[in-house]
């Protein structure tokens, strides 16, 4: 069962990954702020889904991992409200 877990995390990862470089080629046309911090977001994301793959017991509650999700969504709110 923790290899499918893991296996899905990379996913999730590199998904995660692959938004923030397509949010990151259109901040590179338009630099438009939204699109970089979308992309700082997503990116937040994935090295979060590697860090909690790689961790020896995944547990998504745990509070650091927690945190940084949280602060993926903040940039995500700071860039609608900006």
């Amino acid at each position: 069962m923790r290899a499918l877990n893991v296996t899905m995390l990379g996913a999730i990862a590199m998904a995660c990954l692959v938004a923030a470089m397509f949010f990151l080629r259109f901040w590179q046309r338009g630099r438009d702020r939204f699109f970089l911090l979308f992309a700082a977001s997503f990116f937040v994301e994935a090295l979060n889904r590697t860090a909690l793959a790689l961790s020896p017991t995944p547990n998504d509650g745990a509070p650091i991992f927690y945190c940084v999700r949280l602060l993926s969504f903040v940039l995500i709110i700071i860039a609608i409200a900006d």
